[in-house]
């Protein structure tokens, strides 16, 4: 990246439940996602330990999705993960996003 210049697209990650997998999917279709993709996987923590720790309880399938965003629509995303998803609360999900300072394809 050239000193000074900040970022036009970022890789946007995003970790939540499988039950959110569908209206996250069409939330960011809807928000300009380009190239989406989607990681099934589980939990490893013991909702024991996260009881005990935090007093939350982990749902055990997790979906990834990523994807890559303007940095107009990073920012409008982000205001739809807590605006419609509540992932300002707890046990709801995950989300961030890196700059790309090259991209080829």
């Amino acid at each position: 990246m050239i000193s000074g210049e900040e970022p036009k697209i970022f890789h946007m990650v995003i970790i939540a439940g499988r039950k959110q997998k569908d209206p996250l999917l069409k939330s960011l279709a809807r928000s300009g996602g380009h190239f989406i993709n989607l990681y099934y996987g589980r939990g490893s923590v013991k909702a024991s330990f996260l009881m005990d720790a935090f007093g939350l309880v982990a749902e055990e399938n997790k979906v990834m999705i990523t994807c890559l965003l303007s940095r107009k629509e990073t920012e409008a995303v982000f205001d739809m993960l807590m605006s419609e998803f509540h992932f300002d609360k707890p046990n709801t999900g995950i989300a961030y996003a890196m700059p790309v300072e090259k991209l080829s394809y």
